[in-house]
């Protein structure tokens, strides 16, 4: 018998000691869509559910030295970014990307862990603004970064989706506003536009205080993506498979932060 080739995703990202969030959640999440993921580490953070107490980043010519590995190497159907900690960072990342041309781009703009520690360096705001956003298929804040990146404060339901239209605005393909941040009641509402197509995806909000679950979506998207999913319809696909992965989550540490189910998510809801 011939063993199958499954495409591949490659995560380019930081390093969650703790297992529940960045390239570990990511990889858990490509292996349950049965993508082989592949990983660039960008950043190595000493982290548990408590919080993050350290981050290093490795030099730019050992980054520059993974991404080119996985580029030579595998059929790379989606790549997804994750914590990219300066401007230097983000400037490599987008010259691989403009050179490698993948299909899909799916960013999450990692800049405040839900711990509240600062993830992003105050300078590489506008290199996340002006070098990777356009080369970005997906863009996929949550409230509080896209404020960051709006430069204004989001409210409102009318507030997110204005903010939709204007984070379109700053190049993207398309635009999944996350809604766990906003205060909606007893919903959490996903906002996606592509500038066509406007789409809510709604879900009952849990009374849990949860771990990756950014990481775990935008990954979960660029599986779907890579399994030929349509944009909307792989947003939509990933938005479920976070809320089965919490419904079924568990507590890893000591602290009450829940970890997303890997293995229950992937089961059909």
């Amino acid at each position: 018998m011939t063993p199958s080739s499954p495409v591949s995703a490659l995560t380019i990202a930081g390093s969650d000691s703790g297992g529940g969030a960045g390239i570990q959640a990511d990889l858990k999440a490509f292996a349950a869509h049965r993508v082989h993921g592949l990983s660039a580490i960008a950043a190595l953070t000493a982290q548990n559910t408590r919080g993050v107490t350290a981050v290093h980043v490795p030099p730019l010519d050992f980054l520059q030295a993974q991404i080119d590995a996985c580029f030579a190497d595998f059929d790379i159907h989606a790549v997804k970014l994750g914590m990219l900690a300066n401007a230097e960072v983000i400037a490599l990342v987008a010259d691989a990307l403009e050179k490698h041309r993948p299909p899909h781009v799916v960013l999450d703009p990692v800049m405040v862990a839900t711990s509240g520690a600062r993830l992003l360096e105050a300078s590489a705001l506008e290199a996340m603004r002006t070098r990777l956003i356009p080369l970005a298929t997906l863009l996929t804040p949550n409230t509080p970064e896209a404020e960051l990146l709006l430069g204004r404060r989001i409210l409102t339901a009318e507030d997110a989706e204005d903010a939709a239209d204007a984070l379109l605005e700053l190049g993207a393909g398309a635009v999944l506003l996350k809604g766990g941040h906003l205060d909606e009641g007893s919903r959490v509402i996903d906002r996606y536009f592509d500038g066509v197509t406007r789409e809510e995806f709604i879900h009952t909000r849990l009374p849990v205080d949860a771990h990756g679950t950014g990481c775990t979506l935008a990954s979960a998207i660029a599986a779907q993506l890579c399994q030929g999913l349509s944009l909307p319809n792989a947003c939509e696909a990933a938005i479920d498979y976070v809320a089965r992965g919490l419904q079924s989550g568990y507590y890893p540490g000591r602290s009450e932060v829940l970890v997303i189910d890997h293995f229950g998510a992937a089961r059909p809801a």
